[in-house]
């Protein structure tokens, strides 16, 4: 077992997670600063444990609980969430804290925790429940689709947290377990990235969890991944409400891949285009920039331009991957059309075009489609029909 020690955040309130340094992907989405798998151990008259860890990382995880408590002697195991970064080592938990009862959602918590570990002893929660651990009470507040069907948050009234489970988190690893500890415009990036990768799609949702918990006083956010937030707590809200809402922004994102730099060309002067019109606009080959770091600027930016060039009758397959990621999240009140160069068939474009209108974005500018290499001719109606819409 590492020599691993608890980190307390409050009195007798432990972060006994896990730092997963390494980890570089996460289901599609890159991140290129790894993340915690975080964990909160309460000693209290019931000794409770919120969530568990990645299974790897078990023995970091039952290294801190026993810092500061045998394992055995947990009563109480919250699972916030089923996936496996927040509940992989339940199994292995409940075989050393035997008489622990495992509290879930109802219905969905239940279903997938049994679908996973098997019959343990879970005790099925729904949107008004509480339990007494002692001194302290633990309130649960269901948040389906935020971004599972069973999430669910966890709020103590007498210590004034919040357990958010996946809420207001980042994936980020670090070794400093507080907001105010770390570099506040990394953690609002990774935030923002880890909203815009994971809970787009989950706005209204997130609306709904924002209004349940807009009555309780917070004086810490301890977040299923990434840092606890302490200082910064009104920053993290105002963000998730402007997040969460159909607002976007005046900003425009270009993304192409090119084979003989034509359907690059028409990138830059389609950017440059928009940068004309006072409307800020980024550029990104899509082979050079990771798909969840294009789609953090994606996420606020009212205009999306997406091009390629055609090959074996079809668009590029990074452009592909890259629109079928995009239809996954389903981004609001975007505008936006389709460009590329063709040698001899130029299919690509039109398929890019049904892709975008199929992930819903309004299509304000007919597909340009320009064989071979650009004239500057060409280049010049380009400019000029972006200059002319109506925005």
């Amino acid at each position: 077992m590492t020599n691993c020690k608890a980190v307390e955040i409050a009195k007798n309130i432990y972060w006994v997670g896990a730092v997963d340094w390494s980890m570089r992907n996460f289901h599609g989405y890159t991140t290129s600063r790894g993340t915690t798998y975080n964990a909160y151990l309460i000693i209290d008259e019931k000794i409770t444990l919120i969530d568990t860890a990645k299974i790897d990382f078990k023995d970091e995880l039952l290294a801190r609980i026993s810092s500061v408590i045998d394992p055995a002697k947990i009563d109480v195991i919250i699972s916030s969430h089923v996936e496996s970064d927040h509940s992989g080592s339940l199994r292995e938990v409940a075989e050393i804290a035997k008489n622990a009862e495992i509290f879930t959602t109802n219905p969905n918590g239940l279903k997938g925790l049994t679908a996973r570990y098997g019959n343990l002893n879970y005790k099925a929660v729904k949107a008004g429940d509480s339990i007494s651990i002692g001194a302290r009470t633990l309130q649960f507040v269901p948040t389906p689709m935020l971004h599972w069907p069973d999430s669910m948050v966890t709020y103590c009234p007498e210590e004034k947290i919040l357990f958010s489970n996946d809420a207001f988190g980042e994936h980020l690893a670090t070794s400093m377990r507080f907001d105010d500890e770390n570099d506040l415009d990394t953690i609002l990036f990774e935030a923002k990235k880890y909203y815009a990768n994971i809970l787009m799609p989950f706005g209204k949702q997130a609306q709904v969890a924002l209004k349940a918990l807009g009555d309780l006083e917070i004086n810490l956010i301890a977040t299923g991944h990434g840092v606890i937030w302490r200082k910064n707590i009104s920053k993290i809200i105002d963000c998730y409400k402007f997040w969460s809402s159909e607002e976007v922004n005046e900003r425009a994102v270009v993304v192409f891949d090119s084979m003989w730099h034509s359907t690059e060309i028409l990138a830059q002067t389609i950017t440059e285009a928009f940068a004309r019109r006072g409307i800020p606009a980024a550029y990104y080959d899509i082979k050079k920039t990771p798909l969840s770091d294009i789609v953090t600027d994606i996420f606020k930016s009212k205009y999306l331009a997406v091009g390629s060039p055609t090959i074996n009758n079809q668009m590029m397959p990074t452009i592909a991957a890259f629109l079928c990621y995009i239809k996954g999240l389903r981004p609001l009140n975007h505008k936006g059309f389709a460009f590329g160069s063709y040698g001899w068939g130029g299919q690509s474009i039109a398929q890019v075009e049904d892709e975008l209108k199929a992930a819903g974005v309004e299509i304000i500018l007919d597909k340009i489609r320009i064989a071979n290499l650009p004239t500057e001719k060409q280049l010049d109606e380009i400019s000029e029909k972006i200059a002319a819409l109506q925005l």
